[in-house]
C-alpha cells in the first residue's frame, strides 16, 4: 500500500465501520451547510456544484456533531507518515445532475477546460489577479476525501492522472531552486504549471475514483486531478453526490510542501 501511494500518487481505502459511523453523524450536519445562507455563495456552476469550502463544522480531530475523532485506516495511513496534523473545517463538495455549467465568471475557454479536462488541477495554486498568474498559497499536506451518500460511478466522480505528482514535484522543485525558503509562496509558476499539465495528459492515465459511503481515498498533494462531468444515466442520493475533503496545511509553508515525501 505504501508503495503504491508514492508511485502512483493516490490509494482507496475499503469500507470501514468506524469511518461509516463518522458519515452518520456528519451528513445531516453536511445537508444543512448546503442550505445554510451564510454558505450560499459557494453554490455555483449554475446550481449543480456546491462548493462548500469550510462549511462542515467539524473540530482539529473531525469530530462533528455527537461523532468521536475522525479514525479508520486512512486516518493511521496518514498519522504514520506525516504525523497528525491538526483539521480545518472540512470542505462540504456536492454535485448535482447536469455538471458542469459555467462556473460564474469563468471563461468560454475555461468552460472548455472544466468539460473536456475536468476542470484538472494541483490544489493550493489559485489564480491570482486579472493574468490568473499562479503561486503556491496553500501548501496542503494531503487531499482526503470521504464520501457522505451513495452515487453511481458515473456521477461526477473524482478524476486523477496517475504519477502526475512525480511530474510536478520535479517541475516545481526546479522552478523554486535557488529562491530563499521564506519568498517560495511568491515565485510565479504559471509557465511550468501549464507546460507540466500539457506533459500530464500526454503521458500519464486518467484514472476515475467512485467512491461509496465508509470508504475513503487519498491524493498525494501535488496530484494533478478534478472532477468528471455528470453521466448521462447518472445516480446518486436526492441530496446529490457529496464528499468532504480534508486538506490541513504544512506549518513549515512551502519549503515543505515541496520538499517532503
Amino acid at each position: 500500500m505504501v508503495k503504491d501511494f508514492w508511485s502512483k500518487g493516490w490509494l482507496k481505502f475499503p469500507y470501514d465501520p468506524t469511518v461509516a459511523e463518522w458519515v452518520n453523524h456528519a451528513l445531516p450536519v453536511a445537508c444543512e451547510s448546503v442550505s445554510n445562507p451564510a454558505f450560499a455563495e459557494w453554490m455555483d456552476c449554475e446550481g449543480t456544484w456546491f462548493v462548500g469550502v469550510d462549511a462542515l463544522p467539524n473540530d482539529t480531530e473531525g469530530r462533528v456533531a455527537q461523532s468521536q475523532p475522525l479514525s479508520g485506516p486512512a486516518i493511521g495511513f496518514l498519522a504514520e507518515h506525516y504525523g497528525k496534523l491538526p483539521l480545518h473545517k472540512g470542505q462540504v463538495s456536492v454535485i448535482y445532475p447536469g455538471y458542469p455549467r459555467p462556473r460564474c465568471g469563468e471563461s468560454e475557454a475555461a468552460g472548455r477546460y472544466r468539460r473536456n479536462r475536468d476542470a484538472a488541477h494541483v490544489d493550493g495554486l489559485r489564480p491570482i489577479g486579472p493574468d490568473r498568474r499562479r503561486r503556491i498559497d496553500e501548501p496542503h499536506a494531503w487531499i482526503l476525501g470521504i464520501p457522505l451518500t451513495e452515487a453511481s460511478e458515473d456521477a461526477a466522480p473524482m478524476v486523477l492522472w496517475e504519477g502526475s505528482h512525480i511530474l510536478i514535484r520535479d517541475a516545481f522543485e526546479l522552478a523554486l531552486a535557488g529562491h530563499p525558503h521564506e519568498t517560495l509562496h511568491e515565485v510565479d509558476i504559471t509557465e511550468v504549471y501549464q507546460a507540466t499539465r500539457r506533459e500530464i495528459f500526454e503521458t500519464c492515465s486518467r484514472i476515475e475514483l467512485p467512491a461509496k459511503p465508509g470508504e475513503a481515498y487519498l491524493l498525494h498533494r501535488h496530484c494533478l486531478h478534478g472532477v468528471a462531468p455528470w453521466g448521462a444515466t447518472a445516480t446518486a442520493s436526492p441530496d446529490g453526490r457529496m464528499i468532504a475533503y480534508f486538506r490541513p496545511e504544512f506549518a513549515g509553508g512551502v519549503a515543505e510542501w515541496i520538499k517532503l515525501p
